[in-house]
């Protein structure tokens, strides 16, 4: 099946010539339904009257809907263009506007159920805090593109697979590994200097990507000869005042998010996983999740965790989400269909893939997740090591999957083919 375009090879360097247009909660993007402001929530983490100001803000400035994203954060769409110093206002109130110079580079995803699962590995959550505000202090690292990405793993090599530019993996001894894209190496470090190495790293790419001269956005675009190199960066470590030592940094598998269902945690405490269909809350259902538990996770996988609960409120919870039309269940069938945002959101797609994905999507089961596009960029598309490819065309979608040829099928032939590219048995 045809392959979306993946990390850069170091082979092929990315040159730039403009800087990172990517959108922030500051600089809003014009889209075909309105405006789009992404706002960044470091580590997903939120509590729940910051949840409720950017509900506010959907119904009052935009389409009343709330999008997640696959690093976690959120984004609203169909505002309007003069709305930006009144949405800078609400997330200020919010406390997601702590400094408005790096509002972009504040890109951490973090294992969703660490310290929550008893699974006995590490509690990393007191990293993102750390590190946010490391970075939101440093000058420099307002330099970062918004692009580059922070991954805080506990150890289970969930958010490890998610093609972080600095990657901190937490080691059950207390240590921490700290390690950037493609290395195989790592440094060793102890685990209260877990932050301050990743921001050190970063500003390590940031002089990498200068001396480059190509305006590299992401770690693994930087040349051969300006790769980052464990022995460089435990060199840094150490002029900071941070003990390291070089070690092997293992490739993880494709990262997996969260079941959806309750998550038994120790004490009798408990936490809820559900994801949003096809990403996307409405403010209704936002408010449901924010007022539960007064505190949210978003996750990578553009799902949201509720901490803190007790088993039996935490069973009511969850069938109160399930009413709200949240997956709740891993057997739902919207746990394995994603989809671009498609028109009329986005002028390049030729389809309305959301729309079209709701209508086939409990009549077309199958072992294979299906990923929605509405042009051959394939925004958004799974993780997974192989999924049903359909992507929009003006003869129909083309139906791909991994051993099986590539077929075009318009409605109402399009529900066979689909069923039959996610049953291919590989």
């Amino acid at each position: 099946m045809p392959q979306p375009p993946s990390a850069v090879s170091r082979d092929e360097p990315v040159i730039r010539e403009r800087g990172d247009a990517c959108p922030g909660a500051l600089r809003l993007h014009a889209a075909d339904d309105g405006h789009l402001a992404r706002v960044r929530i470091p580590g997903g983490l939120l509590d729940g009257a910051a949840a409720l100001l950017l509900a506010d803000a959907a119904d009052r400035l935009g389409d009343g809907h709330i999008d997640l994203t696959s690093r976690g954060n959120a984004q609203l769409r169909g505002l309007g263009a003069g709305c930006g110093g009144e949405l800078a206002g609400v997330l200020e109130r919010a406390g997601l506007l702590p400094a408005p110079s790096h509002e972009r580079v504040r890109n951490i995803v973090v294992s969703p159920l660490t310290g929550l699962d008893g699974s006995g590995l590490p509690d990393v959550s007191g990293w993102v805090a750390e590190l946010d505000g490391l970075l939101c202090a440093d000058p420099a690292a307002a330099g970062l593109s918004g692009r580059f990405l922070f991954a805080l793993d506990d150890g289970r090599g969930d958010v490890a697979a998610l093609a972080g530019d600095v990657v901190v993996v937490a080691r059950p001894d207390g240590g921490a590994l700290v390690s950037t894209a493609g290395a195989r190496q790592g440094v060793r470090v102890g685990a209260r200097d877990a932050p301050r190495a990743a921001l050190v790293a970063a500003r390590y790419f940031l002089d990498a990507a200068r001396a480059a001269g190509t305006r590299a956005w992401r770690v693994s675009e930087l040349p051969p000869e300006h790769a980052l190199e464990p022995e460089w960066l435990l060199g840094r470590l150490e002029s900071c005042g941070i003990a390291g030592r070089i070690e092997g940094a293992p490739v993880p598998p494709p990262g997996d998010g969260p079941e959806p269902g309750l998550v038994a945690g120790a004490d009798g405490r408990a936490a809820l996983s559900v994801l949003a269909p096809l990403g996307r809350l409405t403010s209704a259902q936002w408010r449901t999740l924010a007022g539960i538990g007064g505190r949210l996770r978003l996750t990578p996988w553009r799902g949201v965790v509720v901490p803190g609960l007790t088993g039996p409120t935490a069973a009511r919870a969850l069938a109160v989400l399930a009413d709200a039309g949240l997956v709740t269940d891993a057997a739902d069938p919207w746990r394995s269909v994603t989809a671009c945002t498609g028109r009329p959101g986005c002028a390049k797609s030729r389809a309305d893939v959301r729309a079209d994905a709701r209508a086939l999507v409990r009549s077309t089961p199958g072992p294979l997740p299906v990923h929605w596009s509405g042009c051959e960029r394939r925004c958004g598309h799974p993780r997974a090591a192989a999924w049903v490819d359909l992507v929009a065309t003006p003869q129909g979608y083309e139906v791909s999957a991994p051993g099986r040829a590539a077929e075009t099928a318009r409605h109402p032939d399009l529900a066979a083919v689909l069923t039959a590219a996610r049953s291919t048995i590989q």
